[in-house]
């Protein structure tokens, strides 16, 4: 298995991508690349060298290129870097073959301004650990790629339902209230497309999909160097184990898309719906989510995750039960000398 690291070529230090710029950026003499000239400067990755694949039930050991420390990652590790030196480092067979991903969508998010939001997200919350924000904690905040199985189609459809209205008037001092039945058909094409799903086995499937939506029209070809300086991912799940659960999640879009069309009722009854294939597609994805877990006293783990293009935050916060107790007792003694003094007063 090749392992890759992008080279500057002007001075050879390490190329990381930028979501600011949206170039990849030299972390010594600070040239900027494009993805088409950092390709060009490493044409087959020249500082790549081969993996030493030795399987240990899903885990692999690589050599890094840069120090040739010699790194255990686990099965499903695409990209990551050398805890040694640092350097970012691709897994290329990880992505290589039928798990080369159809496009991905860049960070446009960078971590400098990941770790601001999630400071400023948590404190807002009164009994959050104080060491959930710790200098050590915000040094766990990483930039991951997470891979995702994206549907999308074409369909002809047929909708029939039975819709209500309700006139209500007044004459004199009666009120009347009419109410008509309607036969309601509607027929039309309906285009779908980025129906999302985490193909990762071990990622926290709620919290990953309730950071989506992604903005898909931004998904760029898939180039391993939008990898370099970020954490990666490869899927252990194909499609067809999402088929069943997408195929519902379809007819529940295309059903409401149909239903928004029909004109203004009280309550739609009686409702069926014929819908037939005429294109469909699931591509492979790589989709950005600045995340960092934590190990609470109780030993549970905690996860929090950002959309890396939108900033949109899902998470589960652990809490500090010794500072709710403090609080709770404060404003229990503060009730109770207020009730003092006001049976003293009365």
């Amino acid at each position: 298995m090749a392992v890759i690291s992008y080279k500057c070529p002007n001075c050879g230090g390490e190329l990381v991508f930028d979501p600011e710029t949206q170039k990849y950026k030299c972390g010594y003499c600070l040239s900027e690349f494009t993805d088409a000239e950092a390709e060009q400067a490493n044409p087959k990755a020249a500082a790549g060298t081969d993996a030493k694949e030795e399987e240990f039930s899903e885990a692999v050991v690589y050599t890094c290129p840069n120090c040739g420390a010699e790194l255990l990652t686990d099965g499903t590790t695409a990209a990551t870097f050398c805890f040694y030196c640092h350097s970012p480092v691709v897994l290329s067979g990880r992505v290589s073959g039928k798990y080369l991903p159809d496009r991905i969508l860049p960070f446009v998010i960078d971590r400098k301004e990941a770790v601001d939001r999630f400071l400023k997200d948590v404190r807002k919350k009164l009994f959050i650990p104080k060491d959930f924000f710790s200098k050590a904690q915000i040094e766990k905040v990483s930039g991951i790629y997470f891979p995702y199985w994206l549907y999308g189609g074409s369909f002809d459809v047929d909708y029939r339902a039975k819709g209500r209205k309700v006139r209500t008037w007044r004459a004199g001092e009666m009120e009347y209230t009419e109410t008509t039945i309607f036969d309601v058909e509607r027929k039309g094409d309906v285009e779908l497309e980025g129906l999302g799903h985490n193909a990762l086995q071990k990622a926290n499937r709620d919290l990953m999909e309730s950071v989506q939506p992604y903005g898909i029209d931004d998904l760029q070809p898939f180039s391993m160097g939008y990898l370099s300086g970020f954490l990666a991912e490869k899927r252990d799940m194909e499609w067809e184990v999402f088929a069943g659960e997408t195929k519902d999640q379809r007819e529940q879009m295309i059903q409401n898309e149909m239903r928004s069309t029909a004109g203004e009722y009280v309550s739609m009854t009686g409702e069926s719906l014929d819908v037939r294939v005429k294109d469909e597609k699931w591509s492979y994805v790589m989709l950005p989510v600045w995340t960092v877990t934590y190990r609470g006293k109780d030993q549970k783990i905690y996860f929090y995750a950002m959309n890396g293009q939108s900033g949109k935050i899902s998470g589960d916060f652990p809490i500090a039960y010794g500072k709710l107790s403090l609080v709770s007792a404060v404003c229990g003694i503060a009730v109770f000398l207020l009730a003092l003094l006001g049976g003293y007063f009365l």
